[in-house]
Order: C-alpha cells, then sequence, then structure tokens
C-alpha cells in the first residue's frame, strides 16, 4: 500500500502545481490513475484466464446497450474501469484524506513516479500482446 500512495502523492502534488488544472486536478488524478489500474486489471484477467485457468471467467452474460458500441464501453467501465473508480474514492478521496496522503510527506519525485506508473500501465499490455505473438509463432 505504501506504494500506491507514493504513486497518488506525487501524482496529486504534481497536478495540483499546475496553474492549468486549476479546479479540476482530483478529476484529472482520479481519471488517470484508475485508467491505469483497469488497464492493469486487464493484463491480470488476461493472464489468469488464458495461461492460469484456461477459462473464460470475468465478462458480462448480458448486453447493456444490444447491437451498438456503447456495449463495449459500458461492460469496460464495469468491469474494469468501475472498481478502480470506486476503490481510489474510497482510499483516496472520501473524506479528503488526499489532503493527509499529500502532507505525509512522501517524496515529491516531480510526477516521475506517477507518470511512469501511468505510461508503464498503458505500454504493459501492448509489450505483452507482442511478446505472446512472437513466441506463438514458434
Amino acid at each position: 500500500m505504501s506504494l500506491y500512495y507514493k504513486i497518488w502523492a506525487d501524482g496529486l502534488l504534481k497536478l495540483r502545481s499546475r496553474p492549468q488544472n486549476s479546479g479540476l486536478w482530483k478529476f484529472y488524478a482520479m481519471i488517470y490513475m484508475s485508467m491505469a489500474m483497469a488497464f492493469n486489471i486487464i493484463v491480470i484477467m488476461v493472464i489468469l484466464q488464458r495461461h492460469v485457468l484456461h477459462t473464460n471467467f470475468y465478462y458480462l452474460k448480458f448486453d447493456v446497450f444490444p447491437g451498438t458500441k456503447l456495449d463495449a464501453f459500458a461492460k469496460f467501465f464495469i468491469l474494469f474501469l468501475l472498481p478502480p473508480l470506486f476503490l481510489n474514492y474510497m482510499l483516496i478521496f472520501r473524506g479528503e484524506r488526499y489532503e493527509k496522503i499529500i502532507r505525509s510527506g512522501y517524496k515529491y519525485y516531480n510526477g516521475k513516479l506517477f507518470a511512469g506508473y501511468f505510461v508503464t500501465s498503458l505500454v504493459l499490455p501492448f509489450f505483452l500482446l507482442f511478446v505472446e505473438f512472437i513466441f506463438s509463432r514458434n
């Protein structure tokens, strides 16, 4: 949990320090971190389903918006984005806990820790897909 809070403190401080984020820095932090976490959940679920359990268990059996592209987004939102949004709200934003995290004395990396986590989370699925493609050809 310590790394989780370090990443949050670094991101919150960086986003709050930028004048163009005035008034929206909490929203941006929540969206960036939750999207990164959603991509991590996708990676974990793909690895579990394909390589460990060999079964597809994490999906919705109903269509939210049948026959539309909104259906895929709704399923992504419910399965992958909603859990991190809820978790981040409960651990960071409920009761303005982010103020305590910011003041807690975590080292400030000028946003590099937060950005590194975000970029790694977005690039990792594509890298793993590439590695799987290379090894499946042999």
